[in-house]
C-alpha cells in the first residue's frame, strides 16, 4: 500500500516538475517586438527606387526600425536617419540631392532615442544594436549607442569606411559613424544565432550592399517573422521588379529567393524594409 502511494506521489511530482519546467522555458523564450520608424520618405516617384516598375506613381515609405524586448537583453535593429536631419534640417547633414529626392519628414520625436523613451526605455538599456547595412537611413544614429555591442557583417563594416565608388553619391554619410570606430563590434561572416536558442537569427542577405543582413525573430504569439530591411524594400520587389540600388543584382536576387523560401518552409511572415502598406497596418505597436 505504501509503495503504491509512493509511486503515485512520484508520478504527481514528475507531472508538476514537468509543468513548471515548461512554464520556465516558455517564459524564457517570451519576447516582443516594437515596430517603429524614423519618419518617412516621399512623396516621390516609385520608379526612382524601382526603375523597371511599369507605372509612374508617387509613394511615401517608412524608414523602419525595430525594438526587440528579449529576456537576455534589449536589442535594436537599425537606428534610422541621423538626428541632424530632423525638422527640415536635412541639407545640413545630407547631400542636397539626396534630401531633394527622398524628401525625409523626420521630426525630433521620430528619432530612435525618443522612440525608446516612448515605450519605456532609455539608450543605456540597449544591449545590442544590429545594423542591417551602412546606408544613411539605417546606420544614422549608431553613435548614440557607445555602450552597446554592435552586430554587423565584417564586409559591411569595411563597406561603411570604404564604400565602392558607385555608391559614394550620398547613400553613405561618413558623419553618421565617424566617431564609432572604437565601438565594440561583433563582426560576422554569414548567419548568426544571436542568443544561441533560435529566437533571434541574423541572416546574411547581400546584394543591396556587400554585407547586408536581415533578422529572423521567433515571437510567442505572432510566430516567425523575417525582418528583411533592404533585402526586400516592398511588395513590388516580389512582383518581379528588383530594387534599383544594388551592389550585385545576382546576390540581391539570391537573397530575395532565400527569404521567400525560408518564409514558405517555416510558415513565416516577411516584414519589408520600406512598405507603406505594412507600416500603416502594423507599425507603432508591439507584436508578441
Amino acid at each position: 500500500m505504501l509503495e503504491g502511494q509512493a509511486m503515485r506521489n512520484l508520478r504527481l511530482f514528475t507531472v508538476l516538475f514537468t509543468a513548471l519546467l515548461l512554464v520556465s522555458v516558455s517564459t524564457a523564450s517570451a519576447q516582443r517586438l516594437y515596430w517603429t520608424a524614423s519618419g518617412q520618405f516621399g512623396p516621390f516617384n516609385i520608379q526612382g527606387l524601382i526603375p523597371t516598375y511599369p507605372e509612374a506613381r508617387d509613394i511615401k515609405i517608412p524608414v523602419n526600425m525595430w525594438i526587440l524586448d528579449h529576456p537576455k537583453g534589449l536589442v535594436l535593429f537599425d537606428t534610422g536617419n541621423n538626428v541632424a536631419i530632423s525638422d527640415g534640417q536635412c541639407k545640413k547633414h545630407w547631400a542636397a540631392g539626396m534630401c531633394d529626392f527622398v524628401k525625409p519628414s523626420q521630426t525630433r520625436a521620430d528619432v530612435i532615442d525618443k522612440q525608446l523613451e516612448k515605450v519605456g526605455y532609455k539608450i543605456d538599456d540597449v544591449k545590442i544594436v544590429i545594423t542591417s547595412h551602412s546606408h544613411l537611413d539605417h546606420i544614422g544614429n549608431i553613435e548614440m549607442f557607445p555602450k552597446a555591442i554592435h552586430v554587423i557583417q565584417k564586409k559591411e563594416l569595411y563597406q561603411a569606411w570604404w564604400p565602392e565608388k558607385f555608391q559614394r553619391g550620398g547613400a553613405h554619410v561618413m558623419a553618421d559613424y565617424d566617431d564609432a570606430r572604437d565601438f565594440n563590434y561583433l563582426e560576422l561572416d554569414g548567419d548568426y544565432d544571436l542568443f544561441g536558442d533560435g529566437s533571434v537569427v541574423v541572416l546574411s542577405t547581400p546584394g543591396h550592399t556587400l554585407g547586408h543582413q536581415s533578422v529572423k525573430v521567433q515571437l510567442p504569439e505572432t510566430g516567425t517573422v523575417i525582418l528583411s530591411q533592404d533585402a526586400i524594400w516592398m511588395e513590388e520587389n516580389l512582383e518581379g521588379y528588383p530594387a534599383g540600388l544594388n551592389y550585385s543584382v545576382l546576390d540581391y536576387t539570391n537573397s530575395v529567393n532565400r527569404l521567400k523560401m525560408m518564409a514558405d518552409i517555416e510558415n513565416a511572415k516577411i516584414w519589408f524594409g520600406h512598405s507603406g502598406k505594412q507600416y500603416d497596418a502594423m507599425g507603432e505597436q508591439w507584436h508578441k
